[in-house]
């Protein structure tokens, strides 16, 4: 493992260097978390008001505890040097020609979009050219609107608005433009046989449990989550996506789904903290199409909601557990960081 402590500058430069040489790095500054690989999930499930996406039903807060790196940061994920998947290498894009805005005659980025995309499955969008969406807008049930507002379109193609990739086409994603996607945090806290709340040795702060899933794809522990579906509030994919991949609703008996499902909607009832809503810094992501999302916290405070149901992996989860709030377990891209904004909020141990 090779570690760096480096001036803000020249951090994107370095891990784009390394990643190509397939080094391991930890680059650390002041206020920035360490590198996070170049791994993927969701794959084919496929700051401001919710605009077009709907959470009439979900009784969300946000604090000023909740921050994320700056978005005019270089992108570092949706450049790693080969396309998940895949054995598409990306065109190389330096940091200073990330931004559309600098001219770069040479960039001749690759077109790619995966063959189970291009087979126009139901929630993925045809080619451009034999359809017309309407972008920067809701197109018959299909949310293309970004968080972060208006993106620009070149040759009928909506553009990265993070900047280049060095990858054209969708890639493995599904829609042109935004794909929406909703991450559903759920915490408890760790208690002892008297049930109560466990402090931890160092930080003298209690210690919050989260469910988490271990992806069947790249085998990396993450938060449960998936796409919203068109037309869908993001308040019912939270809970859909935590009901099928943490407790493997669509196997569960019909005898015990009525019991589970009333624990599940009053805690997705209960107010969430609004963690993060925007851009992501995914691998998936390309100049074309690119990942945003909605994640949420919904915290069973007493133990007697969620806690005390069996879990039990489904969809796309390998394992599925609970697991201690803690800033040395590795998750899967920003997830850690979603986690310490979380532990923060709740005056947990991070």
């Amino acid at each position: 493992m090779i570690h760096f402590l480096l001036r803000s500058g020249w951090i994107g430069r370095i891990r784009l260097a390394l990643t190509l040489f397939g080094l391991p790095y930890t680059v650390c500054t002041p206020g920035v978390r360490p590198a996070i690989s170049c791994s993927y999930s969701h794959i084919f499930r496929t700051s401001q008001t919710f605009g077009s996406i709907r959470t009439n039903c979900c009784n969300l807060y946000t604090t000023g505890v909740h921050t994320m790196p700056s978005s005019s940061a270089p992108h570092v994920k949706s450049r790693c040097p080969q396309y998940p998947g895949s054995k598409i290498n990306r065109f190389l894009v330096p940091d200073d020609k990330v931004g559309w805005s600098q001219n770069w005659p040479q960039y001749k980025p690759v077109s790619y979009t995966d063959p189970l995309v291009a087979k126009k499955p139901v929630w993925a969008d045809p080619e451009i050219g034999s359809f017309s969406p309407k972008f920067n807008t809701v197109d018959g049930g299909v949310d293309r609107t970004s968080f972060g507002g208006g993106y620009k379109m070149e040759k009928e193609k909506p553009l990265n608005p993070s900047g280049r990739t060095g990858v054209t086409g969708r890639g493995l994603l599904g829609r042109w433009g935004p794909n929406h996607a909703a991450d559903p945090i759920v915490t408890r806290w760790k208690v002892d046989a008297k049930g109560s709340k466990i402090l931890h040795s160092v930080s003298k702060r209690p210690v919050l449990q989260f469910v988490a899933i271990k992806r069947k794809d790249c085998g990396e522990w993450a938060i449960p989550g998936g796409m919203v579906d068109p037309g869908e509030q993001v308040s019912l994919t939270l809970q859909r996506e935590f009901s099928e991949e943490a407790l493997n609703s669509l196997e569960i008996l019909p005898s015990e789904k009525a019991k589970i499902t009333e624990r599940i909607t009053k805690l997705f009832k209960s107010p969430g903290f609004q963690v993060y809503k925007g851009y992501v810094d995914d691998p998936r992501n390309t100049d074309n199409a690119w990942m945003e999302t909605v994640a949420v916290n919904f915290h069973d405070d007493s133990g007697n909601s969620v806690s005390e149901l069996p879990l039990q992996a489904g969809d796309d989860a390998g394992q599925v557990q609970w697991v201690d709030v803690d800033s040395s377990f590795p998750l899967y891209a920003s997830h850690s960081h979603f986690l310490e904004l979380v532990a923060k909020e709740r005056k947990a141990h991070w």
